[in-house]
């Protein structure tokens, strides 16, 4: 996400490190570059304007014009208003009331509202440790009442049925009866969407509102659609009163201009990212950190809360016991980390939130996504158990087995098994107390991932 925007934003930067103090004229010139970053980015124009507006303001202050290190200071006043755009600090679901606490999810057909009610579902059950249960109101779209249940199945949260003949009040007027019946601390309420904002829509969210009277209104949103996401989320508010905003498939989104438009426009927050297509795949919204991320400054923070939550402990202490005994780090350990890792987002995910992974040259960003891991873990899946346990035996006749059963080259085996090997050494470094030495050891092998050499990426 951002891509485009964080590249144009970094560089205009870079260029402001080089001068000696900010003068009017410079300013002015990295403004205008700030000002076609934001349009490539289809951030809607008002908002473009006021923006540029607000960092012309503070930046012209004398606490910049005469700072010592200008560069330093203009990301502080664009990070600054990058936050203030997207809405200051985030703000997450307000479940204070009265069991149960009801959410309604509107938005237009397509856009991901009942993938996000589930995702949605799981974080409450999982994080926030909320008994949810969740219903569909939407009586036209086929299968979407199926597709819920699925959802809630797969996310082990109570699902309460529904069907095309029923009236979406009557469906919202049941649930909620049952969920107090079975104290239930949230109900989340899918409803019927339609391809465009039409008056017969308007009209039964209206009313689905009015019979339910939820303590939150989310209307979700397709990152995709730029600035037409606030758009529609405007229209929407106008008819609701919505209290925020989810943002789906914004792991797709390379522009990030509904993200930087929808608060501006509608002056409801952000509440939630979708970033992909696995049930845990929702975000809360910090403003304060996306806006790091678009200068390249990283999002550590959300690193290391994504780790506490995904990485298993007593995996990673069993694998720290077995290399203190000195026992090797075979292919099942390689598999158990890719693993981890996959759930912390992936290779592209985590590169997103550390610091300078902006500026690693295209040949290594390239190489770091997610169909090279798969195809790291069809590689080893190729493998019988003892050949993951005892890497060494895996020769010629192996190699070709293994190549063929994963759909890859003998090549992509052998790197596969080089990097293995390194790595390997690099783990009894550790495990031998050597931390120094199997950083500088790991830090050579990142610094030749772009070349597919020995230090390299398996795959190209």
């Amino acid at each position: 996400m951002f891509d485009g925007l964080s590249s144009r934003l970094q560089a205009t930067v870079k260029r402001l490190k080089g001068q000696a103090r900010l003068t009017e004229e410079n300013i002015q010139e990295a403004l205008r570059e700030v000002r076609m970053a934001l349009l490539e980015a289809d951030v809607a124009l008002p908002v473009v304007r006021e923006f540029i507006a607000d960092v012309r303001e503070k930046a012209m202050g004398k606490e910049v014009i005469g700072s010592l290190t200008p560069g330093q200071a203009f990301i502080k006043v664009v990070h600054d208003e990058l936050t203030q755009v997207m809405g200051g600090t985030g703000t997450g679901l307000n479940l204070a009331s009265q069991p149960p606490a009801i959410v309604l999810v509107a938005g237009l057909q397509g856009a991901g509202k009942t993938t996000s009610i589930g995702k949605l579902a799981r974080l409450l059950r999982e994080r926030e440790k909320k008994n949810v249960a969740v219903v569909s109101c939407d009586v036209y779209r086929p299968a979407a009442i199926q597709q819920l249940q699925t959802l809630a199945e797969q996310v082990e949260v109570s699902f309460y049925p529904s069907d095309g003949s029923q009236r979406p009040e009557d469906i919202a007027r049941g649930a909620v009866e049952r969920a107090r019946r079975e104290v239930k601390d949230v109900l989340l309420v899918d409803t019927a969407g339609r391809l465009h904002v039409d008056d017969a829509m308007m009209a039964e969210i209206r009313a689905l509102h009015a019979v339910l009277d939820p303590i939150e209104t989310l209307f979700v949103v397709d990152a995709m659609t730029g600035q037409d996401a606030a758009n529609t989320a405007r229209a929407f508010g106008e008819n609701l009163p919505l209290t925020g905003v989810v943002l789906t498939k914004a792991d797709g989104d390379a522009r990030g201009g509904a993200a930087l438009s929808v608060r501006k426009i509608t002056g409801v927050p952000i509440k939630f990212l979708g970033m992909g297509e696995r049930s845990d795949a929702l975000e809360l919204f910090h403003p304060e950190r996306v806006a790091s991320r678009i200068l390249g400054m990283g999002d550590v923070l959300s690193l290391v809360e994504e780790a506490s939550r995904q990485v298993d402990q007593d995996q990673a202490e069993k694998l720290a016991r077995k290399l203190k005994k000195g026992r090797s780090f075979n292919f099942n350990d390689l598999r158990d980390q890719l693993t981890q890792m996959q759930k912390m987002g992936g290779m592209a995910g985590l590169l997103e939130k550390l610091p300078g992974a902006g500026q690693l040259p295209d040949a290594v960003k390239n190489q770091a996504n997610d169909r090279e891991v798969r195809r790291m873990m069809a590689v080893i899946s190729s493998m019988t158990e003892e050949e993951r346990r005892h890497p060494e035996l895996i020769k010629g006749s192996r190699k070709r087995r293994i190549a063929g059963g994963s759909g890859c080259q003998i090549q992509d085996v052998n790197r596969l098994l080089k990097q293995h090997a390194q790595m390997s050494k690099a783990m009894k470094k550790f495990a031998k107390g050597g931390a120094g030495k199997m950083m500088r050891a790991l830090g050579g092998r990142m610094g030749g991932m772009g070349g597919g050499g020995p230090g390299g990426m398996p795959f190209r």
